[in-house]
């Protein structure tokens, strides 16, 4: 959940790990420090807060040395604050490492370095890494880390330079993201392409249980016994632009605004119009596995779970197969059943979400056929899995999903499409879900260009302090992800619910000072949601309602009313999440809050 940009080569290296952090600020934004070997030692500057506090510290006076590491911290042990802030550093103040993830053992490791004269000044995990490489150095930095990680029970992805060779950074992986950026005269180290693709776009991605030494001419790839890796160059496609925000106040906003072109990429190649099915060649699944598999099982967290359920009405209702959603966080603890037969679908925005990877590994384990539905190209998950599909949103900075959320719902109706007519769908139906989803870019953009409503509704909400969003079918997990994205980023309390599960208990909040977000979409059971805003009416809730059309009756009932383009039940949620996005992203703004990085949440979650 954390950033780490590491850079050997000709230049300065100061401008150069700043600027990644920077770029990797989404991913941890608690404190940030550098450390930079100077010829004479190991200079490190490191602040509590933003990367900007640390550019402001380090001023005109900048640590000098062409080799270098750094990161930014989202806090797991021990508080945000300067002392605790990465790198860390030996008692002898000549070895410093950044590290993203957690050390298991961290205690006992501690208790015996403490026993053995060691003193540290962090309360974190991290800080038993350097001390442990300290005991192991005896001339090669290497060796050390080599010998220190046998030690260590947890995940790691670790940058370890050294005083004493100025020429080197050694890096190893362990569940949490590391690649290298190769470049001619110069080579980087990141947990994330967005921190080096503006100097390189070719990377190696290291995996698990790898090491590799870093030199200004190149790198050297072994596995934790120092037997040699082969690696393979990938090409990073996307462009530096893309992480800019284009003249937008936040990346949050411009990702909601470029849904539209997520959505066209999401669809483009992959619909067969004429044959009303889709095509997607990265599934690695034959015909015969397809016709084996006899249940489905999604397995994903937060937003993406959300966009799970969404998938798990549209696969029933499109293929007869059963299908069940699981937290990924409690789907290896509880000894999943699944067999050959259960294809299992994990969905991750960022490829590394930690708990999502766990339990697409004991699927395999399992014997299962493991899909991945992700975002970002040579990712974890993309590489473990049996197969899968690529969003190809583009990079998404903003911490809370947008443009992912709308992509995975629609990435989910190609592979039900696909599927569906395999099984149950008839050409013609086939046809109608295909034309429809053909359409979802054009209604998006017609949503976006009434942003201006969705901005006077903020403003007469943005002091409430607790919101409840209501849905039914299709639309139940869009009123769970709509009332996400106003905690997420404005920190007011809110519930979704499915709306007749509303008298169950929730009714008991509703006063004339509560908000209630209602889907009330002419879908098959439109009746019934009337039914239930008759009964916040009846508590004096004040009522936003998302529809297709201002009838007679919803206007009689509702206090605020926002239209968005009629589709197909099942690509609803596609066009009701867009002013969900739109309404949470302006209360943010109206409170104050920092909508790009919200406090306490990190993009991509890469501890359990």
């Amino acid at each position: 959940m954390c950033g780490i940009i590491g850079y050997v080569g000709p230049d300065q290296a100061v401008p150069v790990l700043l600027e990644g952090l920077r770029k990797l600020e989404y991913r941890g934004y608690d404190s940030a420090g550098l450390a930079v070997v100077n010829g004479k030692g190991v200079e490190v500057a490191k602040e509590a807060g933003s990367v900007s506090l640390l550019e402001a510290a380090v001023g005109s006076a900048p640590p000098s040395g062409s080799l270098g590491i750094a990161h930014t911290r989202w806090a797991t042990h021990g508080e945000p604050t300067r002392l605790n802030a990465h790198p860390h550093l030996s008692c002898d103040g000549r070895i410093a490492l950044v590290h993203n993830g957690i050390i298991e053992n961290a205690a006992a490791l501690k208790e015996r370095l403490l026993a053995e004269g060691h003193a540290f000044q962090s309360s974190t995990d991290t800080e038993v890494l350097a001390h442990l490489i300290e005991e192991h150095y005896a001339g090669d930095l290497e060796v050390a880390v080599r010998a220190a990680l046998t030690r260590v029970e947890g995940t790691y992805g670790l940058a370890v330079v050294h005083c004493a060779e100025p020429d080197r950074i050694v890096a190893a992986r362990m569940g949490s993201p590391l690649l290298i950026g190769v470049g001619i005269g110069a080579q980087y180290l990141a947990s994330d392409a967005a921190a080096v693709v503006g100097h390189t776009r070719r990377v190696v991605y290291l995996e698990d249980g790898e090491l590799a030494v870093i030199t200004r001419d190149g790198y050297r790839t072994t596995d934790l016994q120092n037997t040699h890796v082969n690696k393979t160059i990938a090409e990073i496609s996307w462009d530096v632009k893309e992480i800019q925000k284009g003249g937008y106040q936040h990346f949050m906003l411009k990702e909601i605004h470029e849904q539209p072109e997520s959505l066209r990429n999401a669809l483009r190649g992959r619909l067969v119009r004429g044959e009303g099915t889709a095509r997607l060649g990265g599934l690695n699944l034959t015909s015969k596995e397809l016709a084996a598999v006899d249940r489905i099982v999604i397995t994903a967290c937060g937003t993406s779970w959300h966009a799970a359920l969404v998938g798990e009405y549209m696969l029933e209702e499109c293929t007869g197969l059963p299908v069940e959603v699981e937290y990924a966080s409690e789907f290896r603890y509880r000894n999943p059943v699944v067999d050959a037969h259960t294809l299992v679908i994990g969905i991750s925005q960022s490829g590394e979400t930690a708990d999502t990877q766990m339990a697409m590994r004991e699927a395999k384990r399992k014997g299962a056929k493991v899909l991945g539905i992700i975002n970002v190209v040579g990712s974890t998950i993309a590489r473990e899995a049996d197969g899968g599909i690529y969003l190809h949103a583009g990079p998404e900075i903003g911490v809370a999903s947008t443009k992912a959320f709308t992509s995975q719902i629609l990435t989910l109706a190609l592979f039900t499409l696909f599927l569906g007519r395999r099984r149950l769908l008839s050409a013609e139906r086939g046809r109608t879900i295909a034309m429809a989803m053909d359409e979802l870019p054009e209604q998006v953009a017609q949503i976006l260009a009434k942003e201006e409503e969705v901005r006077e509704m903020a403003r007469l909400y943005f002091e409430a302090t607790n919101a409840l969003y209501l849905g039914r079918g299709y639309n139940f997990p869009v009123a769970l992800e709509g009332a996400l994205k106003l905690k997420e980023i404005s920190y007011i309390h809110a519930e979704g619910y499915p709306a007749a599960e509303m008298k169950h208990g929730p009714i008991a909040l509703i006063d004339e000072n509560m908000p209630v977000v209602v889907l009330a979409i002419r879908d098959g059971v439109y009746k019934k949601v009337l039914s239930n805003i008759q009964e916040v009416k009846a508590r004096r809730g004040r009522i936003i309602a998302i529809a297709n059309d201002v009838d007679g009756e919803i206007r009689n009932l509702a206090d605020h009313i926002f239209t968005v383009p009629q589709t197909l039940d099942m690509l609803t949620p596609v066009l009701t999440a867009v002013p969900l996005q739109l309404l949470a992203y302006h209360i943010a703004v109206l409170r104050g809050c920092d909508v790009d990085r919200p406090r306490n949440l990190a993009k991509s979650v890469t501890i359990e």
